[in-house]
């Protein structure tokens, strides 16, 4: 019983923890960034910064190349954007504060999900609409089960996973298109413990 409770009070502590759960964390950033901006007013497709979500587990953050290649001409001078010049010079990378984290013990593919047409928009929220980038979804284990044992609303066609305020042209359900696409594709999420946890 002591060692249950010495275990359980760090575990407890930790699995609660706003970096793992908690809706609504939104950390300071080393550099202030604006998804509503960038992918909002300017259109940036998600993919151009995360552009490992379609082919691997992982969606990664973008290198400072990445930010370079439109900042290396525009907003130069700004004092807010030093450390991506500063990373750009020296080579070392932005230490970006991880918001979206799963628990250790879960497995999770982005790319599993993004090609069977699991929008960002799903899991995500509106970032597009975000200056700060807050999480909106538990992440919990019964929010991941709901969608697995109804993924319908959340299935769209792969070419518009990260237009996310897509809606259909022909105005039908979109959880009817989602159901095609389960059918066409096979889509059978798993329900089991293996499948998440590995």
């Amino acid at each position: 019983m002591v060692v249950g409770v010495v275990l359980g009070i760090p575990a407890y502590t930790y699995f609660t923890h706003p970096t793992v759960l908690k809706t609504g964390y939104s950390p300071v950033q080393p550099v202030p960034y604006s998804h509503k901006l960038h992918a909002g007013d300017l259109g940036l497709d998600c993919l151009y910064c995360h552009n490992t979500v379609t082919k691997a587990a992982y969606a990664a953050v973008q290198p400072t190349e990445t930010c370079m290649n439109c900042h290396g001409q525009v907003k130069t001078k700004s004092p807010v954007l030093e450390k991506v010049r500063e990373s750009y010079a020296t080579g070392e990378p932005i230490q970006w504060v991880q918001i979206h984290r799963l628990a250790d013990y879960v497995y999770f593919n982005h790319s599993a999900h993004v090609t069977a047409g699991v929008s960002c928009v799903s899991c995500h929220g509106r970032v597009d609409q975000m200056a700060v980038v807050k999480q909106v979804e538990p992440l919990n284990m019964a929010w991941c089960l709901e969608c697995h044992r109804n993924p319908a609303p959340n299935i769209r066609p792969a070419a518009y996973v990260t237009k996310l305020d897509w809606k259909p042209e022909d105005g039908r359900d979109p959880a009817e298109i989602g159901r095609e696409i389960i059918a066409a594709k096979r889509i059978n999420p798993p329900v089991n413990c293996s499948g998440c946890h590995r």
